[in-house]
């Protein structure tokens, strides 16, 4: 890791409670998913791949300023970065579209 031996230090305490909140939300997801079908366990599923993409990425990061600029408030942020991906928000709106019968 890059950056100060403080701001190393700092940024390794940052890592394990930024793996645990990838992990406290995948769980939650594989909590939700264990008891779907269909069309909603498919959506659970990208969210879960989306989930483990974004934290093969953040977790590469080696410089301790990103973890401590970008991480040291956890609130919703995982959450929040899987609604941003352009995948997630293709699979909301396709949600909202009426069903068409024939």
């Amino acid at each position: 890791m890059t950056g100060t031996p403080n701001q190393i230090e700092w940024a390794e305490q940052i890592k394990v409670s930024v793996t645990a909140e990838f992990d406290r939300v995948a769980s939650a997801l594989n909590t939700v998913a264990r008891r779907q079908t269909g069309r909603d366990l498919l959506d659970t599923n990208t969210a879960i791949e989306i989930l483990e993409q974004i934290r093969n990425v953040v977790m590469a990061r080696d410089e301790a300023g990103y973890f401590i600029r970008d991480w040291q408030d956890l609130s919703g942020q995982v959450r929040d970065m899987i609604a941003l991906d352009p995948r997630h928000k293709a699979m909301r709106a396709a949600r909202r579209k009426p069903e068409t019968y024939l």
